[in-house]
């Protein structure tokens, strides 16, 4: 922290935490510690069809490869299941 109070997040950690310059974050205090997440964004409910669809408003960060194969890699871990 500087002496101006301001805190950096190293650039991996906001990458983990999918944080992007400009996106709005939650900060509180709980139990004596910060908690800083990115803030829910906005979802609507949109009939699509015969379908309900929750539609978010506001921009997301791309979804690369390696982000899709980490996420099934740690449901596969979560789970139990063996890499086929």
């Amino acid at each position: 922290m500087d002496a101006a109070g301001r805190l950096v997040i190293p650039k991996k950690l906001r990458e983990e935490a999918g944080l992007t310059p400009g996106v709005e974050l939650d900060v509180r205090c709980h139990n004596g510690r910060i908690e800083i997440e990115p803030a829910e964004g906005r979802v609507r409910l949109e009939q699509r069809g015969r379908f309900l669809v929750a539609v978010f408003d506001g921009d997301l960060p791309p979804i690369d490869p390696e982000m899709v194969e980490r996420t099934l890699q740690e449901i596969r871990d979560q789970r139990g299941l063996i890499d086929e």
